[in-house]
């Protein structure tokens, strides 16, 4: 088990890009949430298997099909308590 905080740019606000990330999330077992930052980015914080974490981080490479990802930045950290995979409000 491991979590990971990733910040993704790019084209990813208006495209769909968290109701993507909670289902995609789910289908990993993943548990966590995401939301927009006010700087025009999404961040998410994934709880998991860290081999579940890893492939989630790919396709967030990725996104939904609107979505252009210009870059993921990935990093470890402390476990939160976390129930289910949410969607925040803007940060």
């Amino acid at each position: 088990m491991g979590s990971r905080r990733l910040l993704i740019e790019g084209r990813v606000q208006r495209v769909g890009y968290r109701d993507w990330a909670v289902r995609t999330a789910k289908e990993w077992n993943i548990t966590g949430w995401v939301r927009n930052l006010s700087d025009g980015r999404v961040e998410i914080v994934a709880v998991g298997d860290d081999n579940a974490i890893d492939a989630f981080t790919d396709d967030c490479r990725t996104g939904p099909r609107a979505a252009t990802v210009s870059r993921v930045e990935a990093t470890a950290m402390e476990m939160p308590k976390v129930k289910g995979f949410t969607k925040r409000f803007t940060a």
